[in-house]
């Protein structure tokens, strides 16, 4: 049986047309930038995307992973991409709010939304028609020709990082800090002066005293950044961006090149690396958290419940306002309200909530 097995699957090979088989057994090599720097979590989850495309192309697919600035600014990656300087890349769609604002719908935005974690937003992208949204964003409203994936998940976002201590909605007025996205406009609200900076220009920002505060993602990451070199206050959790997953941008020709099994093996590895990178999370953060308080002395404050709700009350007027002025911006908005009416209802009824859980082996201090 073991012959004949042989003798069938020689065959089949044989049989295939030489052009087919030729592209079978080409080596496509790639280049893609990240927006982040090379001492970032971020960029070691994308670097480790690479090498799970790689290693399960058996070698027929290599990208080159290049950091933020290689070789144009991280805010740049989606013209470049478009344009074909870049093959790829690995970024956020936070970027792309100023273009159309229905790109804070795609990974960051408040209040998940509607409830949403990580899980049912993927869901929704995988399930529920937000891919297909999602290039049709890119393709027919900001006219930039991609192909985005989900890559990377960055956690809840907290609140961030600060140089004296709040305690109400009211304190963030006036308050100088790094915020990008429609996180921006939402904090905004409360009279925050907001600055939209890459990841890599906090940390010089906040030594210089040009920024009073700064959001980037949470603990695993931001010490990891430095933060806590500058800001003695550290406040969680938020809302502002609670179910973030990054986004991976590839040339629509560079993509049309690959046979069809390279471009299964970057859909399954990128949704692979993105569960992977959020259990490291759960362990970086626990870990950050003890080293922010026992070595470096940051003060780990609860973000006040008025900031929270105040918060979402920002986002929903926003996000109605937008819904009347952008068609494509309530299309998208309705697909996600019908898939968290069906998901996150149904978890209420089957799951016990969450902090009931946690609160009973583990009280809070």
């Amino acid at each position: 049986m073991a012959a004949l097995a042989a003798i069938v699957c020689s065959a089949a090979l044989t049989s295939l047309p030489t052009e087919a088989a030729a592209q079978t057994a080409q080596t496509h090599r790639l280049k893609f930038q990240a927006a982040w720097p090379t001492t970032s979590s971020l960029w070691e989850n994308f670097v480790l995307f690479t090498r799970r495309v790689e290693q399960m192309s058996g070698g027929r697919l290599r990208i080159e992973a290049l950091p933020a600035g290689a070789v144009v600014p991280p805010f740049e990656l989606l013209e470049a991409v478009h344009s074909g300087v870049l093959d790829g890349a690995h970024g956020a769609a936070a970027y792309s709010v100023g273009l159309n604002k229905a790109a804070t719908l795609f990974g960051p935005a408040p209040g998940g939304p509607y409830g949403m974690d990580l899980i049912d937003y993927l869901g929704w992208l995988y399930h529920g028609g937000g891919l297909d949204l999602y290039r049709e964003l890119y393709r027919d409203h900001i006219r930039r020709d991609v192909v985005p994936l989900p890559l990377v998940a960055v956690d809840n976002q907290v609140l961030g990082w600060f140089n004296r201590e709040i305690n109400s909605w009211a304190d963030l007025r006036g308050v100088k800090c790094r915020q990008t996205g429609i996180t921006a406009e939402v904090f905004s609200a409360a009279g925050m002066a907001t600055v939209n900076i890459p990841g890599g220009e906090i940390l010089p920002a906040a030594e210089r005293g040009l920024i009073d505060c700064a959001e980037w993602v949470g603990p695993g990451e931001d010490i990891r950044m430095g933060f806590q070199q500058v800001f003695r206050y550290y406040y969680m959790p938020s809302v502002h961006e609670p179910a973030i997953a990054l986004e991976l941008l590839i040339n629509p020709r560079v993509w049309g090149r690959l046979p069809a099994d390279l471009q299964e093996i970057m859909r399954t590895a990128a949704l692979a690396v993105t569960v992977e990178s959020q259990i490291r999370n759960n362990v970086a953060h626990a870990r950050a958290l003890r080293e922010l308080q026992e070595r470096h002395n940051v003060q780990i404050r609860r973000t006040p419940d008025e900031i929270l709700v105040k918060t979402l009350e920002s986002w929903d007027r926003i996000k109605e306002r937008e819904a009347q002025r952008n068609p494509f911006f309530r299309k998208v908005l309705e697909s996600q309200r019908s898939w968290a009416e069906q998901v996150v209802r149904a978890k209420q009824l089957v799951n016990p909530p969450a902090d009931l859980l946690r609160d009973y082996y583990w009280p809070r201090q």
